[in-house]
């Protein structure tokens, strides 16, 4: 069996870096399609905020075409599947989508995770920035920020297609044991098929 590359959906506080983690922890090798914006604004030495990582995001796909990260990710995700499944944080824009699923084809799945705007304005709000994250995984981010977020990834980002598209559904409302045991069942099925 061809090692697949599952890719992971949804708006800034849903829980998809923890579904992530939650694969990562079963084997899967780890991409955050996010972390070149990350890698940009060090470069450029900006300070790493909603304002500067909407710039360079939207300065990326300027340059490269909406596909941006799908196409800057290609050989980083090529290299990662020789050795093990290949789970993709962040996936954002349907032409990324397009992108990925005419290279990767049946061995591309997609996990969308869902939670209210209110809830996930709550769990951004409160996410405590850890010592070490490098990659700002969990930085908190004020409702303002959020709205603001959400709004640019639907309206520019063509956010939505990738989610409505997804393979799976993950409804983010419960604890971290039950958005676990959902990942857990839903692994269950990328392998059976």
């Amino acid at each position: 069996m061809r090692n697949k590359i599952v890719c992971i959906v949804g708006m800034p506080g849903s829980g998809k870096s923890l579904v992530s983690d939650e694969l990562v922890g079963q084997g899967f090798a780890y991409i955050r399609f996010g972390q070149i914006t990350l890698d940009k604004i060090e470069e450029a030495g900006l300070a790493v905020n909603e304002d500067n990582e909407k710039k360079i995001r939207e300065e990326l796909r300027q340059e490269h075409g909406m596909a941006a990260f799908a196409l800057l990710n290609i050989s980083k995700i090529d290299d990662l599947l020789t050795g093990a499944h290949v789970v993709v944080d962040g996936l954002y824009s349907w032409s990324e989508y397009k992108a990925l699923k005419e290279k990767y084809k049946e061995r591309m799945r997609v996990i969308a995770v869902y939670a209210p705007p209110k809830l996930r304005i709550e769990r951004l709000k409160n996410r405590q920035l850890k010592a070490g994250d490098y990659e700002q995984r969990f930085r908190p981010l004020k409702e303002e920020e959020v709205r603001s977020r959400d709004y640019a990834e639907i309206e520019n980002l063509e956010k939505g297609g990738p989610i409505v598209m997804a393979d799976f559904t993950i409804i983010n409302t419960g604890t971290i044991d039950q958005l676990k045991q959902q990942v857990k069942l839903i692994i269950k099925d990328v392998f059976c098929d």
